[in-house]
């Protein structure tokens, strides 16, 4: 989900929170009737899509209009087919948790911001698309390019020798997945009671080593082992939540397009080893890489897809 990164992301949604621009945007979003301008691999873009992300350009404070408005679509096209192609995307539970997370940092709630959006012609769905996009596309850029940036004994070296020659001290967690699956017909139905369930069920986690005896207790419930993961690596929905919780202990519940899971830590401790501080110094890479919005490997994949893709602008 890059349009320019995520940091480019923060801004755009700051921006969007200005209320002279949003009363600016409301009194000019085009309210044009729907006609296909765009079929990108079968997949159409209408003339009403571009008219929302126009009026998102403006609430950004961008120029460029109804022709950087295509373009944008274009490659968030091509970017969507390629998330759902590996399977890299954040859960609906992920967006709409963001969508809120904005509203409240903008002292709104969710249900006011829809009123916002929709006023100023862009709209809850385009939005969260947006943000879905956003949120997915790294995923996908460091599933394809994470072994192609491994460093090697010499950078390694190099970078600690920069460091005083002492290799970075990470935390290594040993982690199991607890899932209360959720029918995908019954998601409306039984989540809440699921969330009930998965809550009380922490307090009588017995530890990894018995969990699978501790599942079979409750109907529906799976436990998946993780393995081995230094807090760089962990996703970002579960970071928070992992580094809260203690040795032995369980994190809080997260609804996820799977059910209700919560991640069980099976043994936490520092480590200083080769893995780790490659691991340790590929974050701090990326971490760059995001503050400055610049990912050379996610345009270099943005540009392979538009290569081999079929665009007929109609």
């Amino acid at each position: 989900m890059k349009m320019g990164g995520k940091n480019s992301m923060v801004r755009a949604l700051s921006a969007l929170a200005l209320a002279g621009v949003l009363s600016i945007a409301a009194n000019t979003a085009v309210r044009a009737a729907s006609e296909v301008k765009v079929i990108v691999n079968n997949t159409v873009i209408t003339s009403g899509d571009i008219a929302k992300r126009a009026a998102f350009l403006r609430l950004q404070r961008q120029g460029g209009g109804a022709a950087e408005a295509k373009q944008q679509l274009i490659d968030e096209t091509l970017k969507r087919a390629e998330i759902a192609r590996v399977q890299q995307s954040v859960s609906t539970s992920d967006v709409d948790a963001a969508y809120a997370r904005f509203a409240a940092g903008n002292k709104l709630s969710p249900e006011q911001l829809g009123k916002i959006l929709e006023q100023a012609g862009v709209g809850v769905d385009h939005f969260k698309q947006y943000i879905a996009v956003q949120m997915s596309w790294p995923r996908v850029v460091n599933f394809r390019y994470g072994s192609a940036n491994r460093l090697s004994g010499g950078d390694l070296v190099k970078r600690m020798m920069e460091g005083g020659g002492n290799k970075p001290v990470t935390t290594e967690y040993f982690l199991q997945q607890v899932i209360f699956v959720i029918p995908e017909s019954k998601r409306g139905a039984i989540t809440a009671k699921r969330q009930a369930e998965a809550n009380a069920s922490r307090s009588q986690f017995p530890g990894c080593e018995t969990s699978k005896a501790f599942a079979a207790n409750y109907r529906d419930v799976s436990i998946r082992n993780l393995g081995r993961l230094l807090a760089q690596q962990l996703p970002e929905e579960w970071k928070p939540l992992v580094e809260k919780a203690g040795d032995g202990m369980t994190t809080g519940t997260r609804v996820t397009e799977k059910g209700v899971e919560y991640l069980a830590i099976c043994k936490k401790r520092q480590v200083n080893d080769d893995t780790a501080a490659e691991i340790v110094f590929r974050a701090e890479d990326l971490g760059k890489k995001k503050a400055g919005g610049q990912d050379p490997n996610s345009e270099k994949y943005l540009e392979e897809l538009r290569e081999k893709a079929q665009i007929v602008n109609k």
